[in-house]
């Protein structure tokens, strides 16, 4: 009879589906992503690196953060923002060919003419709280160079990206902004740093895509009241890229 319940118990674990780990899902998303820079042949080095993107669709598209990529370049020194994919010493550089941005939810979608390894976007549904997430991208891009780094935690939160203020006047004129269109952002207990901005915030057991960190745009509105902001990290949802993406 034990022998019998065993094999029964070890056939329904083999039953179950794999369930991938972090590892995996690493493994996936980081050919997916790539670093966004201004190009200036006049400088050295030639490439300063500015933020975190990653490829979707079909191979062409990259998701960053409108902040990233808002400064014009400076047309007299022949600058231009670039797309970086690879990294240490194997590095290619990928003109952009055109930008679509939406500023309320701080996004923009790059096209380059090559086709690159493409990550998987979730739906359209918000995350439960408690998810495991985790973001690559590159953290301290002048320092570090072009190694991406992985950072994990959990979805501690699906908040107002403003908070309301005892009055008008402990909040910047973003804030004022957002609250007259507020929307729900990802709170996440994990630290990014500002060249994280644009790093795609993936499932830790699936990879898939399910936001967008947000480094500048969202503390600037949603800690706008606080002395010393606080070193959570928010994230767009991925259901505010999704429309600009149709587009």
């Amino acid at each position: 009879m034990y022998k019998a319940l065993l094999c029964i118990a070890l056939l329904w674990h083999l039953a179950l589906p794999a369930q991938a780990t972090l590892q995996d899902s690493i493994k996936k998303i980081k050919p997916s992503v790539v670093a966004i820079g201004v190009f200036s042949p006049l400088a050295s080095p030639r490439v300063r690196l500015v933020g975190t993107g990653f490829v979707v669709a079909d191979g062409s598209k990259i998701i960053t953060n409108y902040h990233v990529i808002a400064k014009a370049p400076d047309v007299k020194r022949n600058e231009s923002y670039v797309v970086l994919s690879g990294q240490a010493d194997n590095i290619q550089i990928h003109q952009i060919t055109d930008t679509k941005t939406q500023t309320v939810h701080d996004l923009a979608v790059l096209t380059i003419e090559a086709k690159l390894p493409a990550a998987t976007l979730a739906d359209a549904d918000f995350i439960n709280e408690g998810t495991e997430i985790a973001f690559t991208g590159f953290p301290i891009t002048a320092v570090l160079g072009l190694y991406p780094a992985t950072h994990r935690g959990i979805i501690s939160a699906v908040t107002p990206i403003a908070i309301p203020a005892d009055h008008s006047g402990q909040l910047q004129a973003s804030a004022l902004r957002q609250l007259r269109q507020p929307f729900m952002v990802y709170q996440l207990d994990a630290t990014a740093y500002p060249g994280n901005s644009g790093s795609p915030l993936f499932d830790a057991n699936t990879a898939q895509v399910i936001g967008i960190i947000n480094k500048v745009y969202v503390k600037s509105t949603r800690e706008a009241v606080l002395s010393d902001p606080s070193g959570i990290t928010y994230a767009i949802p991925v259901k505010f890229l999704l429309p600009l993406l149709r587009q």
